[in-house]
């Protein structure tokens, strides 16, 4: 028997994690339908912030790839976040009562926060291994658990459906496997550190991906400890001017 290849190994190392993930109350809550429409809409919102950020991501990986092969197929991934993804997000969040206004004016949540500066602060400073090996959990794993939903049956709610079937599909399939494969390619002469380096990026984005869903669940922006309201502050300059004092 051949080697497993290390985007193997890191998924097995951290299968712990990913059974954690599979087995959390909101990805089965998709799968038979049941989670609630309050918990899915919070989601919604966040993970529409998300794939903002993860466009630019792709965007920035694009132009700093070296082979016009990788910059054909991450301007195709890119394409497909932009068009397929996100029209999606916006036809469902439609759906629930947040319009697309609405949705460019969403605050991050913490974990969407670390998350996706996680990824972007990883594609200015790291290499292309080290940005495939922070996209794996993302790519790999929603077909990994749309996959594992699609087996248990597809729940008859039409919104939970089309997620299931959207990250199931060939072409998601194709583009998980083309970061897996690309990755895998790059490892092949890294060093024992830069390994090292690569499986920390992979579990930290894994360890994002299972806080996200809780995040969702939850319908947490930040911790309870945080005050969250946003006080508004006046540029300097833009006092009114005070009012004439009145003679006696």
């Amino acid at each position: 028997m051949s080697e497993p290849s290390l985007s193997r190994k890191f998924r097995e190392a951290n299968a712990p994690l990913w059974n954690a993930i599979l087995a959390h109350p909101f990805v089965r809550g998709i799968g038979s339908g049941k989670l609630s429409r309050e918990r899915f809409r919070h989601y919604l919102a966040q993970d529409y912030v998300y794939l903002v950020e993860f466009s630019r991501v792709l965007a920035l990986s694009c132009a700093r790839s070296s082979r016009l092969s990788d910059m054909r197929y991450l301007a195709e991934l890119l394409q497909a976040t932009l068009a397929i993804e996100m029209d999606l997000h916006r036809k469902i969040s439609a759906d629930f009562g947040i319009d697309p206004a609405t949705l460019e004016k969403v605050e991050p949540s913490l974990v969407t926060a670390g998350y996706t500066s996680l990824l972007v602060r990883t594609c200015y400073e790291g290499t292309a291994a080290d940005m495939l090996a922070a996209l794996l959990p993302c790519e790999a794993g929603y077909v990994e658990i749309a996959e594992d939903l699609k087996r248990r049956g597809l729940p008859r709610k039409a919104h939970y459906r089309d997620w299931i079937e959207t990250y199931s599909s060939p072409e998601f399939q194709r583009f998980a496997q083309w970061v897996a494969e690309r990755f895998d390619e790059y490892a092949m002469d890294g060093s024992p550190s830069e390994v090292q380096r690569w499986g920390r990026l992979y579990a930290t984005s894994a360890r994002f991906e299972l806080l996200f869903f809780q995040m969702s669940w939850e319908r947490e922006l930040w911790p309870s400890i945080v005050p969250t309201e946003l006080v508004e502050v006046e540029p300097p300059g833009m006092r009114k001017p005070a009012g004439k004092k009145k003679r006696p």
